[in-house]
């Protein structure tokens, strides 16, 4: 598996303006749109895990689609400091960040551990958490997650992870 951090450097295999995207690409690239709201998805990169640019974009977000081989997770749209730390969990890797990181998983995730980064299965001690629509939010500073809830089922905003060098704050955003 290669981290977000290479695929990016690794925009070398994009697809030639008007050449139509193969019926796989295509799902892929509607997989990956669907993590992000709609006001970015014309602006995002798409890449998919095989270092393929399915759409070049303007902004500073890149959107993939569901990992084939990471348990739990699905669509996702990571801004810079989220690419980062994307690499950095993937590679099991320290983490730290001097930058406020806005991530989006719109399409809602399959589930995963509230406590532990790494765990590959819900157990009877691992707060596993099926998330709906959600945002998700890396900080400088962890001691600013300090005050936060880490309930997912409080009904608001929590910390996933807390305590690891992956602790982010989960914003759900559900339309109920």
């Amino acid at each position: 598996m290669k981290t977000a951090t290479t695929l990016l450097a690794a925009l070398v295999l994009t697809i030639p303006a008007g050449q139509a995207l193969s019926e796989e690409s295509s799902q892929l690239l509607d997989d990956a749109l669907s993590a992000a709201p709609p006001g970015l998805r014309d602006k995002v990169t798409v890449m998919d895990w095989e270092n393929n640019v399915l759409q070049e974009g303007s902004s500073n977000y890149v959107c993939f689609p569901t990992p084939p081989t990471l348990q739990g997770t699905a669509p996702m749209c990571l801004d810079g400091p989220w690419q980062e730390w994307a690499g950095a969990w993937m590679n099991k890797q320290p983490f730290t960040t001097s930058s406020l990181g806005i991530a989006y998983m719109l399409a809602g995730d399959e589930g995963a551990s509230n406590i532990d980064p790494y765990a590959e299965g819900e157990t009877e001690d691992n707060q596993w958490v099926k998330e709906g629509p959600h945002l998700m939010v890396i900080v400088p500073d962890p001691k600013t997650l300090d005050s936060m809830s880490t309930d997912p089922h409080n009904g608001g905003p929590y910390v996933m992870w807390k305590g690891t060098d992956y602790a982010h704050i989960m914003i759900p955003a559900r339309a109920e």
